[in-house]
């Protein structure tokens, strides 16, 4: 039997949502994997970092969590108001980092990354931030210090998607990738399909919780630019800046335009795309977001709602399509524990 000890900073929806997994599933876990994984320490920006030699009781603190009390009520842990001195006076054989996403500097989750890496520690991560600004510098930090960064929670949350390229896809040449990677767009499309109006979907979207109250990252293509930043530095190797990644947004599709595609047998998306401008792997890559009027004959088309779905072209398989939700607690959850289990196979 492994033992794990884990460490999670960010405990809000994604952390919780890892945390009752790994309480719903310890049998599993222990009978199929072979691994019992301890929660020693968790942190948000609210109470700070809280932590228990011997392992804190899940249950209590989901219960503290869903009734807004301090995380610090947990009987008998040590606390430091700082996540990171936190983390560095007590370690963790693994850190989930799953704070909020930041694409302007990536803080504070780059920093608790390359402090846990720096000290020895596995991370996996659901933070798009330091995934899109910084992978390849993170990657090379995890290197150096013995230790694997997983981030299959940064495209479409727990769907398998940067494990199939990586392992499942390993030794194919992929030339293009195809995606809509983000749900709320999705979904707001979808309904358009079916006759209605924008303004109207995207009020629908927001009391449902699929859309913020400002749905500006979502519907202005932001967020789907940085898991497009994420993929370019995970299947091609290629580090971009968001601004490298052409953007549109669906703010402008009126129902017309809809209404026309639909009649030419097509249904528009947001389409993420990175392509080779030449047929070599030293190309150049061409990145954008964009709406796209698709045939319905295009897999992609037929992905509907909050779904997600992504293509990738290559030379010996040359289309292959994976569909699942981009978004959700236990999704995204599940998509850590996945790194979780493939860190814990390989350590």
């Amino acid at each position: 039997m492994k033992h794990i000890r884990l460490s999670i900073i960010g405990f809000g929806v994604v952390g919780q949502g890892l945390a009752e997994l790994i309480h719903t599933k310890r049998e599993i876990l222990r009978q199929d994997f072979a691994l019992d994984i301890s929660l020693v320490s968790v942190a948000n920006g609210r109470h700070g970092f809280i932590y228990r030699a011997e392992g804190l009781d899940i249950p209590t603190l989901l219960s503290l969590a869903e009734q807004r009390q301090p995380l610090t009520l947990h009987p008998d842990v040590q606390h430091w108001q700082s996540p990171l001195e936190g983390l560095q006076a007590t370690g963790a054989d693994i850190l989930a980092e799953a704070t909020w996403t930041n694409l302007r500097d990536a803080e504070p989750g780059i920093s608790h990354i390359r402090t846990a890496l720096s000290h020895g520690m596995h991370v996996v991560t659901a933070n798009k931030g330091p995934a899109a600004l910084a992978a390849h510098e993170l990657f090379v930090l995890a290197q150096q210090h013995g230790v694997q960064l997983r981030m299959e929670s940064t495209v479409m949350a727990g769907t398998p998607v940067v494990s199939t390229v990586r392992e499942g896809m390993a030794g194919v040449t992929i030339h293009a990738v195809r995606g809509i990677l983000n749900g709320t767009t999705n979904y707001i499309l979808s309904a358009m399909a079916q006759g209605r109006d924008y303004a109207e979907v995207l009020a629908e979207a927001q009391a449902q919780g699929y859309a913020e109250v400002d749905p500006t990252a979502d519907v202005e293509g932001y967020d789907v630019v940085a898991k497009t930043v994420i993929l370019a530095a995970l299947v091609f190797g290629v580090t971009l800046k968001p601004d490298e990644v052409y953007r549109q947004g669906i703010s402008g599709i009126t129902k017309a335009q809809v209404h026309q595609a639909l009649q030419k047998d097509q249904r528009i998306k947001l389409v993420a795309s990175l392509t080779r401008t030449a047929d070599n792997t030293s190309a150049p890559l061409l990145a954008r977001v964009e709406p796209i009027a698709l045939p319905l004959t295009d897999a992609l088309a037929r992905v509907d709602g909050v779904m997600n779905a992504i293509t990738f072209e290559g030379d010996s398989l040359p289309s292959v399509t994976i569909s699942g939700p981009g978004a959700g607690r236990l999704q995204t959850g599940q998509g850590l524990l996945a790194d979780l289990i493939a860190i814990a196979r390989t350590c």
